[in-house]
């Protein structure tokens, strides 16, 4: 694949200087220590924490402060949170900065799940204007030196859209960016990103960086989002699932110089079956069990060999794997040095599905004012649900 390298690009958030213009979108389930760890050791950019919520955090869940302990070598380490208290989140942000727990702390409210909105939760959330501030204003405040910044949807529908009120608001706020998800929650991950609503919303915040996302499926998407819209940089969700050196493809498109610009690689089968096994020890590495990590590692397979010369008897083993050994010994059948398979190898990743309508509480949509019963179904919209 032959790339035409821009002009060295870099992106500052906050006091933090990034050698490429790059984050690693928080997914639920995925964007665990051990992947983020994997997509640095091929890459530079920011690489975000599976999403977690506020109300664990403050009440120390022992799974929330498993998720929120970054090894040794992330830096730097950056968490993102998801609440829809105004006081809880506030806390959230207080004790992780004042327990030297992140660098950068990135809200949520870009998810489109429906136990979540149906709350007025996640992307549903922006359509109250003042609670929105209220959140991001405390959290801000609360974050002190430590960048915080926003990620959000277009809105709820293409009747209801939110970005241009939310980015102004954030901005105003003191976020050291925002991100956008160039979609509705209706939308959920069908269709085609709109890129124009990135552009509207550089035009509309100018003092922060603005940052793009949606449909980043190569390094060529990215330059071409930075040039279409004239976004500060780029989030990166599904197109790295299975493939966490894009990352090295975006650090090398994007001008990255130096160590911040590894070496293109050559994805031959080998090449990703070694990088499938790597994946897979630091999952055991993290979850402390082999057993719990090589369960982990099965839904990526799929992600891992799209297009590549793998029977689906070798799929469906690799697909059950319960240790290190078992896949290598799968590994060693496969015909290591067959070629990239190009096209068959691109393209979408992880889910799509199709426009629904959102699921939100009884008379959401009647007022940007949140009112009694709005607030009471708030109470429970703290779900560990990620997405954006």
């Amino acid at each position: 694949m032959t790339l035409t390298l821009s002009p060295e690009r870099t992106l500052r958030i906050g006091p933090i200087e990034l050698d490429a213009p790059v984050v690693l979108a928080p997914m639920a389930g995925i964007t665990n220590t051990a992947f983020r760890r994997l997509c640095r050791e091929y890459g530079a950019g920011l690489y975000v924490s599976e999403m977690i919520t506020s109300r664990a955090l403050v009440e120390r869940n022992a799974t929330t402060m498993r998720l929120i302990t970054h090894h040794e070598s992330e830096t730097p380490r950056s968490i993102q949170l998801y609440g829809v208290d105004p006081a809880t989140v506030e806390k959230a942000v207080r004790m992780l900065v004042e327990e030297d727990r992140a660098d950068h702390i990135d809200l949520n409210f870009g998810c489109p799940v429906p136990k979540v909105t149906r709350k007025g939760g996640g992307a549903a959330l922006p359509w109250k204007l003042e609670l929105f501030r209220e959140i991001v204003s405390r959290a801000a405040r609360a974050a002190g030196d430590v960048p915080l910044t926003v990620k959000m949807r277009k809105g709820i529908d293409s009747e209801h859209l939110t970005f241009l009120d939310a980015g102004r608001i954030a901005e105003d706020a003191g976020v050291a960016a925002v991100a956008l998800h160039a979609r509705t929650a209706a939308e959920f991950y069908s269709g085609q990103a709109d890129w124009s609503a990135i552009a509207a919303l550089k035009q509309a915040v100018t003092s922060v960086p603005v940052l793009g996302n949606g449909d980043i499926w190569s390094a060529e998407d990215a330059l071409r989002m930075m040039d279409e819209t004239g976004c500060d940089g780029v989030v990166v969700g599904r197109g790295c699932l299975g493939r966490p050196w894009l990352f090295g493809d975006l650090a090398r498109a994007l001008g990255a110089s130096g160590a911040a610009a590894p070496a293109p690689v050559d994805a031959t089968l080998g090449f990703v079956a070694r990088a499938f096994r790597r994946h897979a020890q630091l999952l055991a590495e993290f979850l402390q069990d082999e057993a719990r990590g090589c369960r982990d590692i099965r839904k990526h397979v799929a992600w891992y060999f799209k297009g590549y010369p793998v029977g689906g008897d070798t799929r469906a083993a690799l697909a059950t794997v319960s240790s290190i050994d078992e896949i290598d010994r799968l590994l060693e059948t496969l015909d290591l040095d067959a070629p990239y398979p190009g096209a068959a190898a691109e393209g979408q990743r992880g889910r799509a599905g199709t426009p629904k309508r959102p699921a939100l509480p009884d008379g959401w949509l009647e007022s940007r004012h949140l009112g009694v019963e709005a607030s009471c179904a708030l109470a429970d919209a703290e779900l560990d649900h990620s997405g954006g």
